[in-house]
């Protein structure tokens, strides 16, 4: 490998804080946050949630990002490095980015679709019934939407660290968080009285959306919750998947690792919960809690509707709102396929080029057929957590609720009962400052 990904580091700190955060700051955060704290009691997944972030989270980030720049190596050899008999994990580790790259176009392409019906003046027909449902069955424009999303994402990765994703990221998360700080104080102002002559506004959507709901609260449910609570973990700070080992690579040794990745936890928990207090109050304010049922489809059955409520001024806000997700999607997605070349250029000894070129074609293929789930493929599976799922959710359930939480486990019992977690502690202070939340990362010394 590692001749080639040696010569690819980012430039500055900026740099590789705005990357990792804009891999961090994904889908995750706008699709995923939202929807899971309206379905597990509002502010008792966030509370939930930022328990985890703080302490398991913070954990796996610092491990993550310390064995990247330490074994200068990706995933797939980096844990090989820290020890011969832990090879495996490696591998599995790898394995995660394979299999969630296959759909993350798909969730891209959609986006795309709702940022081009806003730009060409139709929203509103993306607030009719059956619109979303109509447009992801059909077999040939969500594919054309998927596989745009890719070849853009192969193209920023085809040019590299510094010029291609670093370049990119230090443009698009600035943009992306001034405008979610924008429309979620928007969503707060918003009033509205519907038929039967009841108002609901904003103010009252955020208190939905942060009280903690223990109704039917059971052992069996609360365990859900956390399940999902540490599944949005993995998903949103980019940790058990091999993304952030990789990052780490490239991080030059003079980097202050621990004021870096306090940003990056900063930015990431700042912008998932400000996902909610966009989209939550809205909906609220226009369809109740019932507005809430959509789950997954949250972004795309309930939000057009909130937009086409709001008159002329949802024109603007929905397509501010969808060219926000399109950038921070292209984030993770770019962070995903990072991942993926540099594994494959360590196995295979080739180029950032030709790597980037022959995963474009596979990805492309593997996009298109999981977009054809809703359609020419459409299946139904019955999840472990009691959902029905199609090809997309059946790679996101076994990668994010089965192999994350599997190689998060295995990770701890390696740093803290095999190499020792002072390896880590010593690389985060190995340029030199000081590394002041390391208790929580010292497992068993």
């Amino acid at each position: 490998m590692d001749n080639k990904t040696k010569k690819s580091t980012f430039s500055s700190q900026f740099g590789f804080v705005m990357a990792a955060a804009g891999s961090a700051v994904g889908v995750g955060n706008l699709w995923r946050f939202p929807y899971l704290a309206a379905k597990d009691g509002g502010g008792l997944f966030i509370l939930i949630y930022l328990v985890l972030v703080l302490t398991f989270g913070f954990a796996l980030l610092v491990s993550d990002i310390a064995i990247g720049r330490k074994t200068k190596k990706s995933a797939i050899y980096a844990y090989a490095e820290m020890n011969k008999k832990w090879s495996a994990l490696g591998v599995v580790t790898f394995l995660v980015p394979v299999l969630i790259m296959t759909y993350y176009a798909v969730i891209g392409g959609w986006i795309t679709k709702y940022l081009t019906v806003y730009l060409t003046g139709a929203s509103e027909a993306a607030a009719e019934d059956g619109y979303f449902t109509s447009f992801i069955s059909s077999p040939v424009s969500p594919v054309v939407f998927a596989l745009l999303f890719m070849g853009l994402t192969a193209l920023i990765v085809y040019n590299g660290v510094e010029k291609g994703i670093e370049r990119v990221s230090k443009f698009i998360m600035p943009i992306l968080i001034v405008i979610v700080i924008i429309i979620a104080v928007f969503s707060l102002t918003l009033t509205n009285t519907d038929n039967i002559g009841i108002t609901r506004t904003g103010l009252q959507g955020l208190m939905f959306y942060l009280k903690p709901s223990l109704e039917g609260i059971t052992p069996r449910r609360f365990l859900q919750i956390l399940l999902d609570a540490m599944s949005q973990l993995f998903f949103s700070l980019s940790v058990s998947m091999g993304i952030m080992i990789t990052y780490g690579s490239y991080v030059k040794p003079q980097v202050n690792l621990s004021k870096s990745i306090n940003q990056i936890e900063f930015f990431d928990t700042c912008v998932a919960l400000l996902s909610g207090m966009m989209i939550i109050p809205a909906v609220y304010v226009f369809s109740g809690t019932e507005g809430m049922s959509a789950g997954p489809s949250l972004m795309f059955v309930s939000l057009p509707k909130v937009f086409h409520a709001m008159g002329k001024a949802g024109i603007f806000i929905g397509a501010a709102f969808f060219l926000m997700a399109a950038f921070a999607t292209l984030t993770s997605c770019i962070s995903v396929l990072e991942s993926i070349v540099a594994n494959c250029m360590a196995l295979f000894h080739a180029s950032r080029k030709r790597v980037t070129l022959v995963l474009t074609i596979i990805y492309m293929a593997a996009s298109a057929v999981i977009t054809l789930g809703y359609s020419i493929f459409y299946l139904e599976v019955t999840l472990p957590n009691g959902t029905v799922g199609q090809l997309l959710d059946i790679m996101d359930y076994i990668s994010n609720s089965v192999m994350m939480p599997f190689i998060s486990l295995f990770s701890c019992i390696l740093i803290g009962w095999v190499v020792g977690s002072k390896w880590i502690s010593d690389e985060m202070e190995s340029s030199g400052h000081p590394f002041k939340r390391k208790k929580i990362v010292q497992y068993h010394d």
